[in-house]
């Protein structure tokens, strides 16, 4: 094997991908009171999270109606069904102003009886009236059907009565199926829209992750998604409606009085004026709530994972501040959002009243002059509080509408996340013999910071390369490469002699197995721990690889064996259990390459031997990268690169390092022979 190399300072990044089949641990947890990403040393979190956007309203609600696409033979149903049925609740009031027309017509009849004869024709009584000089109830008069003498018909009234019914009756059933099939139309569509988010995540680059807090991430994915699933459950069949409402009663009170009409016509302009002004001092708080949601999870889900942590150093009085500060932020611009969206209803209400008396004034003075009959006049009384009604609606809708696109743009935003790069079709050779190659590779996690500028090295199959130097050296970036977990920006590297980025990453990391120094275990038993990087290996399989790695002795003492199920946190296993696990998940994946990071640093000492000697037998035909602190780990390595401030200075064997006297040797020497000098540290 050689190397050469020539890179500037940096940290090691050390982190997996949900799609990496033989990966042994996913993902440490998160200190408390940090805002770091999942990643060894310094990494790129210096670049920070991407800032919130304002809500782009229209576009954003286009987009979130475009999603209702594939649905759209259901929703040509529901419109269609929806126009009948508001069509039959529009003609019910003039169906009703037909009955009061007819009981206001009996009751003329029986009343006029006492001073007309029975049977007088109707158009003498009213010729009489106005030469008599009652002008005004004269025309009154002669607008409706009344037969002296007569009272009410019944039998009429009855059947006005019944079509009424029926109509109300036929449109609340067409309603109800209306509001069945969009229902189906919203859940499916969010459906997709959860299915969409989860297949981008697997596509995200890991600088992404670096980028994102988990809490504001899971925040976006899940009570974003379901602020949106609520808002157009709530809001699309009241909007359908209430549009189609207003369309409807604007014809019908065109039919009855247009001058009536005009004068409710002024509510729509006010309405929009007063919608608008107070939805564009919502929009903005409506952002910034769903921001400080997701920063409120973020400190929460943080600071509670690392909970142990925060009781050892007496934090829980700066936690319990952060979080005081967070929700107090919540509950300022939640507060905001819902108080200045909630006076559109009173507003809106106030408004259609004044309509209301208008049009109660001028009908009055129009059935009195015999301009209109009084059963129009009551439909039209129906019909301004129908038009009304729906504006309001409308207008109440702005705050569900602010809330609802604010956590659609947020969940857009990670949609129109640039993914990681396209993956290439090519394909390795079989078998993989594991020849790696660094061909003048160069890297860096910022452009503003250069990390590796020129790095060329082979590890030939078989041998085992051991990466060792302080914290930060930048030795975990090298596997990261490797994997894939971040695109070089310029060289290549080979396996086999193929470039791995012309190959599928799926296919590259098949042929890789990794263990952390910070494990992870899934919820789950240990037999499904055991077999997550190879979910179809026998169970003879599972306890070869679990007595190999020294699973099978304590597993055996647990009530339930393998049967064991192990919480999210692993809390019911010990700290160098969960290791030993996740080191037997490798030993049962059987990869080509082994990628070890201080894989044995939370067991004891004479379990550490035992694995180290399980480890090398799974190491043979195989090339292993060891990324190690404890270096008496690795003093059987083919090769030892020792790495500082981000370059390689030195190279060779254990017995070679030590005999150069060089970096390895004092590394070696402030393990096992002094405490580092003061002077020396400096």
């Amino acid at each position: 094997m050689s190397t050469t190399t020539s890179t500037n300072p940096t940290a090691d990044a050390t982190q997996t991908s949900p799609d990496t089949p033989k990966v042994a641990n996913e993902r440490p947890q998160y200190g408390p009171g940090s805002r770091r990403g999942p990643m060894g040393g310094h990494g790129p979190m210096g670049m920070g999270r991407p800032g919130e956007k304002a809500v782009n309203f229209l576009p954003s609600l286009k987009r979130l109606l475009h999603r209702l696409t594939p649905e759209r033979p259901l929703i040509a149903a529901v419109i269609l069904m929806a126009t009948i049925g508001v069509a039959f609740s529009v003609i019910g009031p003039k169906v009703l102003g037909r009955a009061t027309d007819i009981l206001f017509s009996g009751f003329i009849g029986r009343m006029l009886a006492n001073t007309v004869p029975a049977g007088t024709p109707m158009a003498q009584v009213v010729a009489g009236l106005r030469a008599q000089g009652q002008t005004t109830l004269a025309e009154m008069l002669s607008k409706l059907s009344v037969t002296i003498g007569q009272g009410i018909d019944f039998h009429r009234l009855a059947i006005v009565l019944g079509w009424a019914l029926g109509l109300y009756v036929a449109s609340s059933l067409l309603m109800f199926l209306q509001g069945y099939l969009l229902a189906g139309v919203v859940q499916r569509s969010m459906y997709r829209l959860r299915q969409d988010i989860s297949d981008k995540i697997s596509r995200l680059p890991l600088s992404y992750f670096d980028k994102q807090p988990r809490g504001e991430l899971l925040s976006r994915v899940t009570n974003d998604i379901d602020n949106i699933s609520q808002t157009l459950q709530q809001t699309l069949s009241q909007l359908l409606n209430s549009l189609l409402t207003l369309v409807g009663v604007l014809i019908m009170m065109f039919w009855v009085s247009w001058q009536l009409a005009l004068i409710s016509l002024l509510i729509v302009p006010i309405s929009g004026v007063i919608a608008m002004l107070i939805g564009k001092q919502s929009q903005k708080r409506f952002a910034q709530m769903w921001k400080s949601t997701g920063d409120l999870n973020a400190q929460v889900e943080e600071a509670y994972t690392g909970h142990a942590l925060v009781k050892v150093f007496g934090r829980h009085r700066e936690v319990e501040s952060v979080f005081a500060l967070d929700n107090d932020k919540l509950f300022r611009s939640s507060f905001g959002a819902q108080f200045i969206s909630g006076l559109i209803m009173p507003v809106m209400f106030f408004v259609g009243n004044l309509n209301y008396v208008a049009i109660a004034v001028l009908g009055g003075l129009k059935v009195a002059s015999g301009q209109m009959q009084i059963g129009d006049v009551q439909a039209f009384i129906q019909y301004s509080r129908m038009f009304t009604q729906p504006i309001t609606q409308v207008a109440s809708m702005a705050n569900l509408l602010q809330s609802g696109v604010a956590s659609a743009e947020r969940v857009f935003e990670v949609l129109d996340a640039t993914e990681q790069v396209r993956e290439e079709q090519g394909a390795l050779p079989t078998p993989v013999r594991g020849r790696v190659e660094f061909d003048h590779v160069r890297f860096s996690y910022t452009p503003d910071q250069h990390l590796i500028q020129d790095l060329s090295l082979v590890a030939e199959p078989g041998e085992t390369v051991a990466i060792v130097g302080p914290t930060g050296a930048g030795k975990t970036t090298l596997v990261n490469l490797l994997m894939r977990f971040y695109e070089i920006d310029g060289g290549r590297i080979t396996l086999d002699g193929v470039d791995i980025a012309s190959v599928p990453r799926n296919t590259l990391r098949a042929q890789l197995g990794m263990v952390l120094q910070d494990t992870w275990l899934f919820n789950g038993t240990i037999r499904e721990n055991l077999a997550y990087g190879r979910p179809d290996a026998t169970e003879e399989e599972i306890h070869a690889a679990a007595t190999a790695a020294y699973v099978d002795r304590f597993v055996h003492s647990l009530p339930d064996g393998y049967d064991t199920v192990i919480d999210e946190e692993g809390s019911n296993v010990s700290a160098g259990e969960k290791q030993l696990i996740t080191i037997a998940r490798a030993f049962l994946a059987d990869p080509t390459l082994l990628i070890l990071d201080e894989a044995t640093s939370s067991v004891d000492t004479r379990t550490e031997l035992l694995v180290q000697r399980a480890m090398a037998n799974l190491r043979t035909n195989r090339t292993s990268f060891v990324i190690a602190h404890r270096l008496s780990t690795i003093r059987d390595a083919d090769l030892i690169l020792v790495m500082e401030h981000g370059d390689i200075v030195e190279q060779g064997t254990h017995h070679e390092l030590l005999e150069a006297r060089g970096p390895y040797y004092d590394l070696y020497q402030s393990q096992f022979n002094a405490p580092i000098d003061e002077e020396d540290a400096a």
